[in-house]
């Protein structure tokens, strides 16, 4: 946590979103994708992604001054950095920008959520909205992609044979334990929306002979049952603790006896100060949710002990979340 000692620093913390604003622009606008050919000039770019020559000047001389294109001879170019991670299509692509760039708008009314107590009624379309849902989806992928390989070592599989994957997305969770047990076979339980776009990562995959879908919204409808793990990756920040409660039980009646629950997320420390990361994305679920917030521990121990599960494992995991782990008692228990 950087420590504020001064005017210059609180003008710094104030003045950072131009620069944030600045390179979700050239996301948006995929200004470095337009590069990923060599050197050109700003009137050329302009001309390719079709936007204002003297506009679009000014914006990359400005992503020159932040380190992530250079400049010679009025020729712009990317740098090794945004070579590799943003240029659509590159190996180590950040296309989660793209959906960073979407919570522009709802975390400028900020400032009326904390005085209602709720985000700013936008009409609900952003779970409605094609384009929106396939860039978020595929954001969770690139984000995942990484993360989800060493976050899954970290599961016991050893006696697993079926996993479910709750609110799964492209399911990449799912395809990292496939790929560390090989007898595995995994369900995505998304939302009907969601499974079309994660059928068509599934068919990528090559495990989609071990994977397959199931339909629901998990706040209503059941999860099935004869799983050895339940899996919620970046779920229970979307929800209310009632809702988290009501989940819990689903996800403990899904499970066969000896399974185990998975909650990985941004758990907060009981002061709610600690992490700062769970902190602000406390603040995100505040405007971008109905209920969504950041839980503690203790909170989400409580509500697997509600659900009738035990042995609970609170650990770190290697993408900065927490992985809390509760067991189904088996029959002999």
């Amino acid at each position: 946590m950087k420590v504020i000692e001064n005017a210059e620093d609180i003008y710094a913390q104030v003045n950072a979103f131009r620069r944030s604003r600045a390179l979700l622009t050239a996301v948006e606008l995929d200004v470095f994708s337009a590069l990923a050919n060599g050197a050109e000039t700003s009137a050329q770019t302009a001309e390719r992604i079709e936007t204002d020559p003297r506009a679009t000047d000014r914006l990359m001389n400005v992503l020159v001054g932040m380190g992530l294109l250079t400049k010679s001879d009025d020729r712009f170019s990317l740098t090794e950095v945004s070579a590799k991670h943003l240029v659509s299509g590159s190996e180590a692509y950040l296309g989660n920008l793209a959906h960073l760039g979407n919570l522009w708008h709802p975390w400028s009314g900020l400032t009326a959520a904390v005085r209602r107590g709720a985000k700013e009624d936008r009409g609900g379309v952003q779970m409605q909205d094609p384009e929106w849902l396939e860039s978020f989806i595929a954001a969770m992928h690139h984000r995942g992609i990484p993360q989800a390989p060493p976050d899954c070592n970290l599961i016991d599989l050893h006696d697993a044979a079926r996993i479910l994957d709750v609110g799964g997305g492209s399911g990449v969770y799912a395809m990292a334990m496939l790929r560390v047990k090989k007898d595995l076979t995994a369900t995505v339980f998304d939302l009907p929306d969601v499974l079309p776009i994660t059928q068509r990562y599934i068919d990528a995959s090559g495990l989609a002979e071990r994977m397959d879908t199931r339909a629901g919204d998990y706040l209503f409808d059941e999860l099935g049952s004869g799983y050895d793990v339940v899996f919620l990756s970046a779920i229970i920040h979307s929800n209310s603790p009632e809702q988290n409660i009501l989940l819990m039980r689903k996800c403990a009646n899904a499970l066969n006896p000896g399974g185990q629950v998975v909650v990985q997320d941004f758990i907060m420390e009981d002061d709610r100060v600690r992490p700062e990361a769970a902190a602000m994305f406390s603040l995100n679920m505040l405007v971008a949710t109905e209920a969504g917030d950041t839980y503690t521990a203790s909170e989400v121990e409580g509500w697997m002990s509600d659900a009738g599960l035990g042995d609970v494992i609170v650990r770190d995991a290697p993408s900065g979340t927490t992985q809390i782990v509760g067991w189904k008692p088996t029959e002999t228990d």
